[in-house]
Parts: C-alpha cells; sequence; structure tokens
C-alpha cells in the first residue's frame, strides 16, 4: 500500500469549502477526490490536514491518501492540472512513509488574513481582500493581540457550539505585516477551532476602530461568551499559508 501526500494551492471563492458534502459537487476535497478516483479507476478518499470553511483560500494545503496502484508522478501532476478547475492546483505529490497522515502528524498551522485599509479600495484584490476604509490602529491591536497568545479556553471565539467539547487551544504567534495601505495578520496555532480565526479578527478590528479596549479581550476570553466577540470576520480574507510537521 502506497501512501501519497500531496500539497495543494486553492481559490475558494466559489467553494463551499474544503470538506467533501454528500449532497454537492462543489468542495475542494471532493474535486480533487473525483479527478483521482478517475486517474487511479478507484474510489479514493483524501485526508486533509483541516477543514477550511467556505470561500477561504490556501496557498498550501496538505493531503494525503492511500492506494495499491504504483504512481508515476509527473504523469499525475499533468492529470491534475488538465482535469482540475483552474481555481485548484496540486502543486506537488510524493510517496511518504505509511504512517504519516495529513491531519494528525500536524504539529501547527499558519493562517493569513488580508485587510485592505486604503482610502478607496483596489478593484482587482476586493475579492480576496476585507476592505476597511477607516483608519486602523495596528498599534492598539497588536497590543490587544498580546492577551490571545498561550494556551487558553477559546470558546468565545467560536460559533462551534459541540457540548462537552474542549475549547482549549494554544496560539503560538500573532504577527502584523503593513505595506502600501494593506494589514496582513499572520496567526500561528497548534490548533484552530471552527471560525476563530474570522472572530478573533473581527474582534481585532473592533480594537483597531476603538469599538473595543484593548484590555477587554482578558474579560471576553473569561467569559467563554460568544456574544462578547466581535462580529466574524468574511472569509475570503482568510487563508491557510502552511502545515507545519
Amino acid at each position: 500500500m502506497n501512501n501519497i501526500k500531496l500539497e495543494i494551492s486553492y481559490d475558494g471563492t466559489k467553494y463551499l469549502g474544503w470538506q467533501r458534502l454528500n449532497d454537492t459537487t462543489k468542495t475542494i476535497q471532493g474535486k480533487i477526490e473525483s479527478v483521482l478516483s478517475s486517474y487511479l479507476n478507484n474510489e479514493i478518499k483524501i485526508h486533509g490536514s483541516g477543514r477550511t470553511d467556505g470561500g477561504v483560500h490556501a496557498y498550501t494545503q496538505v493531503a494525503n491518501f492511500h492506494t495499491n496502484s504504483d504512481i508515476d508522478f509527473e504523469n499525475l501532476s499533468a492529470y491534475f492540472f488538465e482535469y482540475l478547475p483552474e481555481d485548484i492546483i496540486v502543486n506537488s505529490s510524493c510517496l511518504v512513509d505509511n504512517s504519516f497522515h495529513a491531519r494528525y502528524n500536524a504539529i501547527s498551522k499558519q493562517y493569513i488574513y488580508k485587510i485592505d485599509n486604503n482610502k478607496i479600495h483596489n478593484v482587482f484584490t476586493r475579492k480576496y481582500n476585507y476592505y476597511i476604509p477607516d483608519k486602523l490602529n495596528i498599534k492598539a491591536m497588536k497590543q490587544a493581540s498580546k492577551y490571545l497568545i498561550g494556551k487558553q479556553d477559546f470558546q468565545s471565539f467560536t460559533n462551534d457550539k459541540t457540548i462537552n467539547k474542549s475549547f482549549i487551544r494554544e496560539l503560538t504567534k500573532i504577527d502584523f505585516i503593513e505595506y502600501d495601505g494593506y494589514v496582513d495578520i499572520v496567526f500561528e496555532g497548534t490548533g484552530f477551532l471552527y471560525n476563530m480565526v474570522r472572530i478573533i479578527t473581527g474582534t481585532l478590528i473592533d480594537i483597531g476602530l476603538s469599538k473595543k479596549q484593548i484590555d477587554s479581550i482578558p474579560y471576553i476570553l473569561s467569559s467563554k461568551s460568544r456574544s462578547l466577540a466581535g462580529a466574524m470576520a468574511p472569509a475570503k480574507g482568510l487563508y491557510l499559508n502552511k502545515v507545519i510537521y
């Protein structure tokens, strides 16, 4: 049995997310599985490093699958390029140890949230950045973000309502990169809850617009109440940047 690792990039604009859904073909996983199954003449299921929501993009998503077939990777790459939609690209494929699992072996993940903070939005990036015309106080956002670093309960920053679930996660880094009126917020952590990055981003934006105070973050965390955090930032600005193994 061969274990194959894939590194994938996609524009999530037209899709309902990464995870395969039985009643639709508009998922990233579903599209890749369909092409793989056709190529290998056998039903193939792939395992991703994690889910991304509808409308979210990925610079590098990682997945793996098992097959009894021998793979000509150059030929497989050409087949992917020909039959996948233009907004999904498999950048690389390779044979890995049978113990490798894209999700369970991941040590951490890095996401980037992109904001256009210019007075007038860029017509060419408007679908891939969250446009905020009012000037953000990035210094305040940086100060507030420090409260989020470390291992803690992020129940206030998720839309996951699963009962008896642990909401403990660890954020190891939040960086802000400013350039030409744009702001990239880089999040790195060992794991993320449903909608967590987008809700944290929305909360930090509220602080940047003086709608919330810098020191409100500890109270929001301790409250374990979603209603106290900010609105969820739009999916179009979020990118899975890399998965670390």
